[in-house]
């Protein structure tokens, strides 16, 4: 019999509640004869008729809305802006606006996105709200709530919270891309399949990600700031990797587009300031072995400017490893489910680095969770 680990933060934990979190959420809205109507069938109402989606949101969840929009557009065809929610509810009611909104959060409680919400519905907007409790407010007054499948997050940095909500995303952006023509049934089930995939191979990686991770974080503990770099659906997720890094380890961090930093950031780098690049591919996808091909080129260049490189990269690549220093490997997969394996080392580098810093990775200073509990 397998004693069961005890964890040494709630953090740490929720990381490795990833693979069940995934999993019950797609038991929630999927069944073996694929996406479930009745678990989408207040979204289909919400969709219907729309040329364009708004999504709000904040943080964390923010990220995982940018994610949302690539989602979106590329499977299902709908044109989505992405705003903060502490923005929207100042924006002027003669721009444009678009007819449906989307806003995620977490707790279903946070004081900005909630007011967006409650502005959306002011504009007759048709409203989707994406939390991890169904009884919420966000939840009670959107016309339809999608609720992740998560469970407690005590952590104040969001982990599992964050996965599901890009995994609930992705099943949202399958039905609009069936709902719209856009898929046919087929192949929104073949993508399933896929997605079906999903908790056993996190559960898989998640102990070599852990020691490659812990390994590779004991020298970023110094590094006076770090610039995290990826491309398309991946720049999101160089966004979520250095606001975890901020908030867990109190490290000043920056995230941008890979093309972006000889764009003045790269007048940063030196031993002190290493980047962290997103240089996953999908060998399927012309256009993702495009954009590997891009960042490939721009981290020759960096190496040899001397820039220290840690990678996330894709099982079987054997380029990227000669440009790094450190090279963390993903399994290979759809450049689509790419993200949710890329953020969880990102998640762990922000633990551990903030643990070489004594820091209480739990309770970040200064900052807050509406719900913890329930």
């Amino acid at each position: 019999m397998t004693t069961p680990r005890i964890f040494p933060h709630a953090m740490l934990r929720e990381i490795y509640e990833q693979p069940n979190a995934l999993a019950e959420t797609l038991t929630a809205f999927t069944d073996s004869a694929g996406l479930r109507d009745d678990a989408f069938l207040a979204a289909r109402h919400s969709l219907a008729g729309q040329h364009s989606m708004l999504i709000s949101a904040s943080g964390s969840s923010r990220h995982a809305g940018i994610v949302g929009k690539f989602l979106f557009e590329e499977l299902a065809g709908l044109p989505v802006d992405v705003e903060y929610a502490s923005e929207y509810i100042y924006r002027t009611t003669h721009t444009p606006s678009a007819r449906c909104v989307l806003v995620i959060s977490q707790s279903g409680e946070t004081a900005d996105t909630l007011e967006a919400l409650r502005e959306a519905r002011l504009r007759d907007a048709a409203t989707i709200a994406i939390t991890n409790h169904a009884t919420s407010t966000m939840a009670q007054l959107a016309n339809c709530s999608l609720t992740t499948r998560a469970g407690i997050e005590k952590a104040v940095p969001a982990t599992k919270s964050f996965t599901t909500q890009l995994l609930v995303l992705h099943l949202l952006a399958l039905f609009a891309a069936r709902a719209r023509g856009r898929l046919t049934n087929a192949a929104v089930n073949a993508r399933l399949q896929h997605l079906l995939t999903l908790p056993d191979l996190v559960s898989t990686w998640l102990p070599t990600w852990e020691s490659e991770v812990e390994r590779v974080a004991a020298s970023m503990s110094n590094a006076e700031t770090c610039l995290y770099l990826g491309r398309s659906i991946h720049f999101p997720i160089a966004r979520e990797g250095a606001l975890k890094l901020k908030e867990s380890a109190y490290m000043q961090a920056e995230a941008y587009p890979t093309g972006e930093l000889k764009h003045g950031p790269a007048a940063l780098l030196s031993e002190n300031v290493p980047l962290v690049a997103l240089a996953t591919r999908d060998p399927h996808s012309p256009d993702s072995l495009f954009r590997y091909e891009k960042t490939v080129n721009l981290l020759r260049d960096m190496k040899a400017q001397g820039a220290e490189i840690l990678a996330i990269a894709t099982e079987g690549d054997t380029t990227i490893p000669t440009l790094a220093r450190n090279t963390i490997f993903i399994p290979a997969c759809l450049e689509h489910l790419a993200p949710i394996f890329e953020v969880i080392p990102l998640q762990m580098l922000a633990y551990f680095t903030a643990i070489n810093r004594n820091i209480d990775v739990d309770r970040p200073r200064n900052l807050v969770k509406a719900v913890t509990r329930e």
